[in-house]
């Protein structure tokens, strides 16, 4: 999609648009209403400023549209609009050995049961053995830190989601 596109959208549309990116509400309709954005950064520095007001419930509602790392099919009939990007962003965990996985498995269940939620990390670009060390580090994390660090991965998931959908190459 143009950004021209998706400053023509209806309001619906656009938020449907933007819940590819993010499905924090607070986060989706401030999007969806800032429109039309002249170019990428303005589009750009509006997700962040967006970002910066949500709270943790809007960060709690923006993780519930992730599926646990190396398990993307157990919320693909709930956000089937972002299970084939998160397919792709997970790459790194489809090409992990089985006692990775498992660890991944194992270790996001003791990590929701410490947290409330799932563990959010950027994967792209890593490897499942790096998801899987990032995630035993933040299992010592304070829930308060650990929040902030998971609100910050969720924010770098959104804005590659962002840079993924739009067509750039036609703003000039």
């Amino acid at each position: 999609m143009t950004l021209d596109e998706l400053n023509h959208l209806d309001i619906d549309s656009a938020r449907d648009f933007f819940r590819q990116c993010c499905t924090s509400d607070l986060w989706l309709e401030s999007m969806a209403n800032n429109r039309p954005y002249s170019n990428q950064d303005e589009l750009l520095s509006t997700a962040d400023k967006s970002w910066s007001v949500c709270k943790e419930n809007d960060y709690l509602q923006a993780f519930e549209g992730h599926s646990k790392i190396g398990d993307v099919s157990s919320l693909k009939a709930k956000y089937a609009n972002t299970s084939d990007m998160a397919g792709h962003e997970q790459s790194g965990a489809s090409t992990a050995s089985d006692e990775t996985l498992k660890a991944l498995a194992e270790g996001n269940t003791v990590y929701q049961t410490r947290f409330g939620y799932i563990f959010i990390v950027c994967a792209t670009g890593k490897s499942a053995d790096e998801m899987l060390s990032l995630l035993n580090d933040r299992l010592d994390n304070h829930p308060e830190n650990e929040l902030e660090i998971a609100a910050a991965e969720q924010h770098k998931i959104t804005r590659l989601r962002l840079n993924k959908l739009i067509e750039w190459r036609q703003m000039a």
